[in-house]
């Protein structure tokens, strides 16, 4: 008797089997267009060697290669190339765009959990730092569900404002038990009400415990907050208006994790700061440590990290990396400069 297969399940095999193309794609550009050694290919797909030569195999066996790349990644794997020579980056994804902002965020989304995914696959135990943002809240519904508690998944920032109102920044308790990890959630304010709070939390056993994960991840991704007088940031309650006045002031541009910076990638001092738990990101790197975003607003965010080594891996869409390139005005669609005229809590 035939098999039937379940709609939900032939449509992940489907997906899955796209994916596969798209990644035969970038191997084979990596390692005819680009000659780079099958191990070098590896660590820019973070594949293992052995699924590079699958992957080259069934570019061949798809006809995805002939005296040119013939795939509709093709635009997108030469802006990757381009980003990561321009940035310095160790991995970059570029996904298809399409007309609206939603759809390239879960886009990227969906790019990024399978790049969770392939980590998870092997039998060392990993660990994986997340920030909050929207993308990253898409991620958990995406990434198939597996069991893997060797894993880990460590908070990079709170998950409740400084008046005890839970956030939707709280995204690894989701992810982690969707494919049974260990999971350590940062069960405390963004930005504290004081600096002798933020100080009493900090020395808490899972604060410390958190900390040292942190330290040792294999990965730590989050988004990047554009800074404006709609600041996410601010939005969503963690600083009040004459703390982001204070930013804007200071010439922020963008926040990671709450952690503002200005056009050159230089992070900003003072304000809220001194109340922040979050974890902040080093300069340069030590580990791949990913922005995955999408957006015009962002660009400017995103352009000044990079170029303060704030990050050294990006997953995004098209549209968003032509304009990184400087293919679009990088402030396009940015509303003009702004003061606050009143004050409120």
């Amino acid at each position: 008797m035939a098999k039937i297969t379940p709609p939900g399940d032939k449509g992940k095999a489907e997906e899955n089997s796209a994916r596969k193309l798209d990644q035969a794609a970038r191997a084979a550009w990596l390692y005819h267009a680009k000659g780079q050694r099958q191990d070098e290919v590896a660590r820019t797909l973070n594949v293992s060697r052995q699924n590079v030569q699958r992957l080259i195999a069934l570019a061949s066996t798809e006809n995805l290669i002939r005296f040119q790349l013939v795939h509709h990644l093709a635009s997108a794997i030469e802006l990757e190339e381009r980003l990561r020579s321009r940035f310095g980056l160790v991995y970059c994804e570029v996904v298809p765009s399409v007309a609206d902002e939603e759809g390239n965020a879960l886009s990227v989304a969906t790019a990024l959990a399978y790049y969770i995914e392939n980590m998870l696959q092997g039998d060392t135990p990993v660990t994986i730092g997340m920030g909050g943002y929207r993308i990253m809240r898409q991620v958990a519904a995406l990434v198939t569900p597996m069991q893997r508690p060797m894993h880990h998944f460590v908070a990079l920032m709170g998950n409740m404002t400084r008046h005890g109102r839970a956030s939707h920044y709280d995204v690894i308790m989701g992810l982690a038990e969707r494919v049974g990890a260990e999971c350590y959630p940062l069960p405390m304010p963004v930005v504290t009400g004081s600096v002798q709070e933020k100080n009493v939390l900090q020395q808490q056993m899972a604060f410390k415990t958190s900390a040292s994960l942190v330290d040792s991840a294999d990965l730590l991704v989050s988004g990047v907050g554009y800074m404006a007088p709609d600041a996410p940031l601010y939005r969503d309650g963690f600083i009040v208006q004459e703390e982001l006045q204070q930013m804007l002031d200071d010439g922020a541009v963008g926040e990671i994790l709450g952690h503002c910076f200005d056009a050159s990638g230089r992070l900003l001092t003072g304000g809220h700061h001194e109340r922040l738990t979050s974890f902040a990101p080093l300069s340069p790197p030590r580990r791949r440590t990913m922005i995955a975003q999408t957006g015009y607003r962002r660009v400017p965010a995103i352009k000044a990290a990079f170029g303060g080594k704030l990050a050294n891996c990006l997953i995004t869409d098209e549209a968003t990396a032509r304009a990184l390139l400087d293919e679009r005005p990088a402030g396009e669609g940015l509303p003009p400069p702004f003061h606050f005229t009143a004050t409120s809590d």
